[in-house]
């Protein structure tokens, strides 16, 4: 299928809502990053909370290290999306301020990545559930 580009212009209602959209997102990438900090802050405590546990074997002593890996793991993963939240308001806002069709663009596709990353991270997560209850079922028939 052929597409014609025939010169398409922006309203300026279509304006304003990628304007505010921008604001939005902005907003939202900026709390994102905030908790990313909060992450790697709680990853910080969570390493000098455990070294003062005490070394006798228990359950509490087999999670020791792991805890402090998953906060950083979770904060490095999270980053991904709010970095491209983030690049699309800026790219937004700088666009309509210059009337700069190709940085919209870039904007627009910083946005399909936001939405692509959190598409397949919620095909992981509900595939984690499937097979997390897969497992119960087995582990609860196994044990009747």
């Amino acid at each position: 299928m052929e597409y014609q580009n025939n010169g398409m212009q922006l309203e300026e209602v279509a304006k304003d809502y990628l304007r505010e959209s921008a604001k939005w997102s902005m907003f939202l990438a900026i709390l994102g990053f905030i908790g990313i900090g909060f992450l790697a802050l709680l990853a910080i405590i969570m390493t000098s909370v455990m070294s003062m546990a005490p070394e006798t074997p228990s359950p509490f002593g087999a999670v020791k290290g792991f805890v402090s890996i998953i906060y950083l793991v979770f904060a490095i993963i999270y980053l991904f999306p709010i970095y491209y939240l983030y690049k699309y308001a800026d790219s937004t806002k700088k666009a309509l301020n210059f009337g700069d069709s190709e940085l919209l663009t870039k904007a627009f596709s910083n946005l399909k990545s936001h939405h692509k990353f959190l598409g397949i991270a919620a095909i992981i997560i509900i595939a984690l559930y499937i097979i997390a209850a897969i497992v119960m079922v087995i582990g609860y028939s196994a044990l009747m």
